[in-house]
């Protein structure tokens, strides 16, 4: 994954976040990664999948 860090940016993105994040991603089949911001900053991820089940 190629990340491009803003030199610009007060409150660069840690490594560790953007590693949790890309592992959340690639474990989830089907649902929503939301990440929570607070003053420029991450401060929460919250994970919602779905577990879906053939209707036959």
């Amino acid at each position: 994954m190629n990340v491009e860090i803003n030199k610009n940016n007060p409150s660069p993105v840690k490594l560790d976040v953007i590693n949790q994040i890309t592992s959340i991603l690639q474990g989830i089949r089907f649902g929503s990664l939301e990440i929570i911001v607070h003053d420029g900053k991450i401060v929460q991820i919250e994970r919602k999948e779905k577990i879906r089940f053939d209707a036959k």
